[in-house]
Formats: C-alpha cells, sequence, structure tokens
C-alpha cells in the first residue's frame, strides 16, 4: 500500500511540473503552455463586466432580478465628474445614462431591443429637462419599434444599466467595447478624458483620473523601463494606489479574472467576454523586466490561441483603458484586476 502511494505522488508531481501550475497557483513552467481542463466551460456571467446573450447589445443574462436601474422618465438631467470616465450624465435621480455604439444619431435609431432592452432599460423622453451642464438644444426623441419614445441627447438615445444599482454607478462603462457613459455633447464622456495629461507612452507622470475606482497618479508605460535598449514584452509600473502592477510592451495594464482558475485550468472569460477583455499575448522569457521569470507562462485557450498567464493566472488588457497607463479596469465588478509584480491581484491602498 505504501509502494502505491508512493507511486501515486509521484505521478502527480510529474503531471504538476509537466503542466507547469501547482496547485497553490504559482508557475514553475519552463515555456510549455498549459492546456486547460477539458471540461472547461464559460462560468456564471452575472457580474463580470461585460454583455452576453446577444453579444455587444448584452442579453437577459446582465438583467438582475431586482434593485437595478429601470426603464421611466428621465427628470432633470445634470453633469457628474466620474472617476476613470470623465463627464457624464446621470438622470434626476442620479443614475449614470449610457448610449450605444452601434446605434446612430444622424437619423436617431435605436438597435437595443428585446433581451438588450431587458439589461439596458430605454430613458423615457417624458419630463426629460436640462440640468446643470446640459444644453437643452441637445435633448430629443426618438420613437422605437414599440411605440415607446425614447430619450436622445445629441440624436443618440439614452439608456440606463440595470446592474447599477445605486446613484453614481457607471459599471456599464466599456461593456463589450460598445457601450459608454453618455458625454453631455453625446460622445461617450471618456473620449473627453485625461486632456492634458500626456502620451502615457513616455517616461514622464500623467496625473489624472486613471483608476476605475478613483482618482490616482499614472506613471508613463517607460517608467521601469530598463535603459541597457534591451527589448522589454512586460515590466513594472509604480502606481500611486496599486505600488508595481504589469504592463505589456506597449504600457496597458494587465489584469486577471476571478471568474478564471489557475488550477485546474478554466476560463470564466468567453466570447462576449472578449470583445471588452483582450487576452494578452505571450512573451519572451528573456524579455521581462522586474518580474520574477519562473511566474511567467503561456496556456492554451478553447479556440487553440495561446495567452499570457502569470502565477499561472491568464491576463488581459481592458478595453475601457484608453490610454497607456490607465487602469480603468481595477475592481470592475469586484472582479476583475490589475496584477503586482508578485503575480498576486492588486489592492488599493487607500
Amino acid at each position: 500500500m505504501r509502494r502505491e502511494i508512493i507511486a501515486g505522488s509521484a505521478a502527480v508531481a510529474v503531471l504538476l511540473l509537466t503542466a507547469g501550475c501547482g496547485a497553490d497557483g504559482n508557475s514553475t513552467a519552463k515555456g510549455n503552455a498549459v492546456k486547460p481542463v477539458s471540461d472547461s466551460k464559460q462560468l456564471d456571467l452575472y457580474g463580470s463586466g461585460y454583455g452576453s446573450g446577444s453579444g455587444d447589445g448584452g442579453g437577459a443574462a446582465d438583467a438582475p432580478a431586482g434593485g437595478g436601474a429601470k426603464s421611466g422618465p428621465a427628470g432633470q438631467l445634470k453633469v457628474q465628474e466620474m472617476a476613470g470616465v470623465g463627464s457624464g450624465v446621470t438622470d434626476g435621480e442620479g443614475f449614470t445614462l449610457y448610449r450605444f455604439d452601434k446605434d446612430t444619431a444622424k437619423p436617431p435609431k435605436s438597435n437595443c431591443e428585446g433581451d438588450c432592452a431587458k439589461a439596458w432599460p430605454v430613458v423615457l423622453a417624458d419630463d426629460a429637462q436640462a440640468g446643470a451642464g446640459v444644453d437643452a438644444s441637445m435633448l430629443g426623441s426618438v420613437t422605437r419599434a414599440d411605440g415607446i419614445r425614447q430619450l436622445t441627447l445629441g440624436g443618440w438615445p439614452v439608456y440606463r444599466y440595470a446592474k447599477d444599482t445605486k446613484a453614481g454607478d457607471a459599471l456599464g462603462e466599456g461593456v463589450g467595447g460598445t457601450w459608454h457613459v453618455l458625454g453631455p455633447d453625446g460622445r461617450p464622456a471618456s473620449a473627453g478624458k485625461g486632456a492634458g495629461s500626456g502620451s502615457g507612452s513616455g517616461s514622464g507622470m500623467n496625473m489624472g483620473s486613471g483608476m476605475g475606482s478613483g482618482t490616482g497618479m499614472n506613471m508613463g508605460s517607460g517608467a521601469n523601463a530598463p535603459t541597457d535598449g534591451k527589448k522589454v514584452s512586460l515590466s513594472v509600473r509604480q502606481n500611486a494606489q496599486l505600488g508595481g502592477i504589469l504592463q505589456n510592451a506597449e504600457g496597458w495594464t494587465l489584469y486577471r479574472f476571478d471568474k478564471d482558475s489557475a488550477w485546474p485550468m478554466k476560463f470564466g472569460c468567453l466570447d462576449a467576454c472578449l470583445d471588452t477583455w483582450k487576452p494578452a499575448k505571450p512573451v519572451d522569457k528573456s524579455e521581462v523586466s522586474g518580474i520574477p521569470a519562473e511566474l511567467v507562462g503561456t496556456v492554451k485557450r478553447p479556440d487553440g490561441s495561446e495567452q499570457l498567464t502569470i502565477a499561472c493566472w491568464p491576463v488581459y488588457t481592458f478595453t475601457g483603458d484608453k490610454q497607456a497607463g490607465d487602469v480603468n479596469g481595477q475592481g470592475k465588478q469586484g472582479l476583475w484586476f490589475a496584477v503586482t509584480d508578485k503575480g498576486k491581484k492588486a489592492k488599493s491602498a487607500g
């Protein structure tokens, strides 16, 4: 019996070394890609920060059972500053308002119907008034296919997001890469963000909203770049709130997803999720700076492509980051986190 136990333990050890990731999530990979377990499936998507069911438009799975923003009159609109987003428009109760890139403004037309409209409740044109920061001439309406008069701003149909449960929430920003907080001119609020903040790709500091959860200081992508001319595909950037976090060669912050699994390897980010969170490309370990090379590996995704892993966790970039150095994905839905130079998920010091 003892010999059988020893033999079995040895087999498990060989399996773990071959796979390159231990049960504690630490990578010992030597460059071999880790294949996910055969039953890797898309996990529960509610609260994951992206549309599902019908692609970019979201779906019924995106709508909470109750308590979230619902369709209804607009009330008095006003402009508010939103951390990590910019100047966004809210309704009379303080709920964030959104626009859908697949709609049109000239002429106004909504392309969010059915399940999409459950996840993104329409804002009714009834009683809409222009408050602080909103130009009354920008307000209008469009009659939807179901006969409802929907509010428009700058010609764009206006929505709430069902997962915003309280005034001030802006959880819909960047969902599917097509939903954005509505700016007072009808453009995405993020389009006006970061004015005067610098390019974000040099070695200087960018002062701005940076973090999705509050204001902060973003170091440009060259902040910790080696000076010996060596090519760097993965490096560490210092952030005032998060400390040392990982970035790719272009300076984009790398994130991990709590609904993925390091061991056994499973993917929670599939299908429409990948419109918002882009799998990071594998890197050569000789082009890594500021992080132990043994934490760096790759994994083969269900579609056969390979993705960078840090400490056995698949890592991604976020389409909601508008310039190098942004960390707008930090804490998104309480599931997405920047990755530290130790291979852990970043936590705010505040």
